[in-house]
């Protein structure tokens, strides 16, 4: 009988498969060659998915009409990772004004629950399911935000796509079928759920066809009523109605309320590529904090996957969280002083304090004076569109409103209770967000948009796949394939202050040598298998136009292109 190996056993085995093959070949591994075309391109979590936006390109949508069609359709076929009970934030370059342009479209905490009700109730931290982390949800609102500036085709036909596969059924993909069955235990006590995704009294499993008809009629309602179908009519008295039976505090008015942002992106300059992230309430500006750090080192010199690289890196980590817990908050309640924070002075000073042969167990914030899905596609006319979007904590609160199809987002857990923060509770107000999307431009043309998802983890890769790419040399493929370090235990927006240097998750592959030496450095390293990301990407020739696409090894997703 064929032995049994699990899915996370395979994929922890890749990178150890990747050193085989490079003592083999002499090239560098990829779990396969990039995808290459001309016309289009969509890397998404999910193939359906990717194929959804295909079709959408092909018939003639642009970028964002085939991404916003994507994003529904993964509300769908991964509620593990996204709904539109969660947030959106995207970054999208306009071939025509040959300009990005960054859209936040985070929701905002409830306006008659007030941080007294927590300290009332003795509360230190925001639980982390139940009503009460539940903000205004605001990916529907970002998709006609997107749409109105950028679309091309009509709404009915951009959600169509995921209307029917919502009404006929599809297979569900193993990984996605792993994490809803790890998610039905604690959200299933919850009203709604388990009629909603659990109608045989389990989740479904692997390969089996599973319908949605509730989240069918939703889409129905949105693609013909627009966005006020879901924050001003039926969907939003729904939503209201059950979070009152909850105990929760989200009201109608709460929903009615609600607006996007559009924002500037910012960035910094890594060895000649400009690197572009949104500013808080994400953390996007943590990966360029940690960039403008280690480029006052010799990367490529240090060699991929030594311990002098990975002990750098950890420590600049350390350093870029440390005022990420301090000062990344919504900046409508704090001036956050942005500009400071990635520039290349005070890079400098932080990058002083790393010693080489030794790991810190702490770090202060420097004093200023004064489960998520990732997607990205690319259009034949040179639009690109780099997307984030969640629930958070996989499939959210477990708050499931009756008759819609899915779950309300839990990132209210995301603030602090502490009166002095930054990101502390407050009424109407925007928490600490972990999702992230990135772009990279040269020369002021269109380079890279990508995005790695999980939590924390998403800076630390976002800059790993830069200098894989530009200190590594690796293509698009072997750079979201290569072996991951992960470091966890940090200070957290939330409250959590590091005193013990918090430890290190590196991916099979890593040397043993390595290891030892960086143990010997004074880092903790722990087989812990962590969240080590979910990576897409797609790449731009800006001397021909065609397009590179890679998707995550380490997940159920594809890129492809036409």
């Amino acid at each position: 009988m064929r032995p049994v190996r699990s899915l996370f056993a395979t994929l922890l085995l890749l990178p150890v498969l990747a050193q085989a093959y490079d003592r083999i070949t002499g090239e560098p591994f990829a779990s396969r060659s990039e995808v290459i075309a001309q016309n289009g391109m969509a890397a998404t979590s999910q193939p359906l998915a990717t194929q959804v936006a295909l079709d959408v390109l092909k018939r003639g949508g642009n970028a964002i009409d085939a991404a916003i069609a994507a994003n529904a359709m993964l509300g769908l076929v991964e509620p593990t990772g996204c709904g539109i009970g969660g947030d959106l934030f995207a970054i999208v370059w306009d071939a025509k004004t040959s300009k990005l342009y960054g859209l936040n479209a985070s929701g905002r905490s409830p306006r008659s629950l007030t941080l007294k009700y927590f300290k009332d109730k003795g509360m230190t931290k925001i639980p982390a399911h139940g009503p009460l982390p539940v903000s205004v949800p605001g990916a529907v609102d970002g998709w006609f935000e997107l749409h109105q500036k950028f679309g091309s085709l009509p709404m009915t036909d951009i959600l169509s796509p995921a209307i029917g596969y919502a009404k006929q059924g599809f297979p569900v993909s193993e990984l996605i079928a792993y994490y809803m069955a790890k998610s039905a235990p604690t959200l299933g006590q919850f009203p709604g759920f388990k009629e909603t995704y659990m109608p045989n009294g389990r989740t479904p499993r692997k390969g089996e066809v599973f319908k949605n008809p509730d989240l069918a009629a939703t889409y129905e309602k949105i693609a013909t009523g627009g966005r006020d179908a879901f924050y001003r009519g039926d969907i939003a008295r729904v939503i209201a109605a059950y979070m009152k039976e909850q105990g929760g505090f989200l009201s109608y008015d709460d929903l009615a309320a609600h607006k996007s942002e559009w924002v500037e992106p910012v960035s910094t300059n890594y060895r000649g590529y400009d690197v572009w992230e949104l500013p808080p309430n994400g953390q996007g500006i943590a990966a360029l904090q940690i960039l403008n750090i280690l480029e006052g080192f010799d990367i490529p010199g240090m060699g991929f996957g030594s311990a002098d690289y990975i002990h750098t890196f950890v420590e600049a980590k350390k350093l870029a969280f440390e005022d990420r817990a301090k000062y990344y908050a919504d900046p409508a309640f704090n001036q956050i002083p942005v500009d400071w924070l990635i520039s290349k002075e005070y890079a400098a000073k932080r990058r002083q304090l790393i010693e080489s042969g030794k790991a810190a167990k702490r770090y202060d914030a420097g004093k200023y004076q004064g489960d998520t899905i990732y997607m990205t596609v690319a259009d034949k006319d040179g639009n690109m569109v780099s997307l984030i979007q969640s629930n958070y904590r996989g499939m959210g609160s477990g708050m499931t409103p009756t008759g819609l199809g899915f779950v309300l987002q839990d990132r209210g857990e995301m603030f602090s209770l502490q009166e002095e923060h930054f990101n502390v509770y407050a009424p109407g107000k925007r928490p600490f967000h972990t999702i992230i999307p990135a772009f990279v431009t040269r020369h002021g043309q269109p380079w890279l948009s990508f995005g790695v998802m999980g939590g924390g983890t998403q800076p630390q890769m976002h800059a790993q796949i830069i200098i894989n790419l530009i200190d590594f040399g690796m293509n698009l493929q072997e750079a979201g394939d290569a072996p991951r370090i992960l470091h966890s235990g940090s200070s957290e927006p939330t409250d959590e202050k590091m005193t013990d240097g918090g430890y290190v998750s590196l991916e099979s592959g890593i040397d043993y040598k390595v290891r030892r030496t960086l143990m010997e450095k004074g880092h903790t390293l722990t087989d812990e298998v962590g969240s080590f990301g979910g990576y897409q990407a797609i790449m731009r020739d800006p001397q021909t136009g065609v397009y590179y696409g890679a998707s995550e090894s380490r997940k159920d997703g594809q890129a492809a292109g036409y």
